[in-house]
């Protein structure tokens, strides 16, 4: 069969650590399943530079092999913030503030083999936020995180392919704890989160069907002592998050390839302790339609291109990315 009837995926992952989007599916076994004719070792080399271009933490690498990837990203998302402020002995009043906020990120995520079904990645994140609204700004590093993805099984031809991770959140960026509510914006959650899951994809000619489970567990953040509208805020217990993403790729050439997925994440209800009272916040519930396209504009080299929009209250109203592989001296072994 020739290259038309290849199978190619381009999957676009979920955001992190944020506290929610970044979720690792692997489709990497897939291309073992793809059927080739003798003598076309070089198209099925460029299909499979495509098939991994589009979203490097879906890719199992071989032992040894490393890779670096850049990221930029850019999401808009603008809300009006209800507080319940205390003004008198017993007695709360609402508050209602507008918040219009710009993230742009930049982040370099670092991919290396331990052995061929283990994959060890590393993300580093630098943040910029705009709020508009109140004409407050940060520019700082943002929340580094730590992922391991193992699939247990090698692929087979007609069957799923299952990979398993587990997702270390650092609350290295700046935490929306230490500092003024009120005159300054975070790049970071503030709290450890310590995420497992299971992703599975399945290939059927000419798609790519893949889909991600996933539970995180936030960690409390004690010894706060952060002053909110006359009170003081001493501990958080954030509550736990689950994931879950579905999606389907598809290569239209050996240099375009599309792919959609739908991202959605509920975080349970978090718990506020002041002086004297405990403020008990909603669950919240953000889902996210993504369409990724994956573009070749060298023979090495292949350009991802996102865009995506929140369905819910709680989700960004924008999401506009791009990412690309960095070829760096002494990076790739011999």
């Amino acid at each position: 069969m020739d290259f038309r009837g290849y199978a190619c995926a381009a999957i676009l992952a979920l955001l992190a650590g944020g506290p929610v989007w970044a979720e690792e599916k692997s489709v990497d076994q897939a291309r073992d399943a793809l059927s080739k004719k003798e003598g076309d070792a070089d198209s099925a080399k460029a299909l499979e530079q495509v098939f991994q271009a589009a979203e490097q933490s879906y890719t199992l690498l071989k032992k040894g092999e490393r890779t670096l990837t850049y990221g930029f990203d850019y999401s808009m998302m603008r809300d009006t913030r209800i507080q319940q402020v205390r003004t008198g002995q017993n007695v709360y009043s609402v508050l209602a503030q507008s918040e219009a906020q710009h993230t742009f990120t930049n982040s370099f995520t670092f991919d290396y083999g331990i052995w061929d079904n283990l994959t060890f990645s590393l993300r580093l994140p630098f943040v910029a936020k705009y709020d508009t609204e109140r004409d407050v700004h940060a520019y700082s590093l943002g929340d580094i995180s730590t992922t391991l993805r193992w699939q247990p099984w090698p692929s087979v031809r007609g069957r799923p392919v299952t990979t398993f991770y587990a997702t270390l959140g650092l609350p290295t960026g700046d935490s929306p704890y230490d500092m003024n509510p009120d005159k300054d914006v975070s790049t970071g959650s503030g709290y450890y989160s310590l995420g497992v899951g299971a992703n599975m994809s399945y290939v059927i000619d000419p798609v790519v069907l893949y889909g991600s489970l996933g539970y995180t567990y936030n960690m409390q953040v004690d010894s706060i002592h952060q002053y909110q509208y006359n009170e003081e805020l001493q501990k958080v217990t954030p509550g736990d998050t689950l994931n879950f993403a579905m999606g389907m790729a598809y290569a239209l050439s050996y240099d375009v390839s599309l792919a959609t997925s739908y991202q959605m994440a509920y975080q349970m209800k978090s718990h506020y302790h002041f002086d004297d009272r405990t403020v008990e916040a909603p669950e919240q519930t953000s889902a996210i339609m993504n369409f990724s396209l994956g573009l070749r504009t060298s023979p090495d080299y292949i350009v991802n291109v996102n865009a995506g929009f929140g369905m819910t209250e709680d989700s960004p109203d924008v999401l506009l990315g791009v990412s690309l592989p960095l070829d760096i001296k002494g990076l790739k072994p011999d």
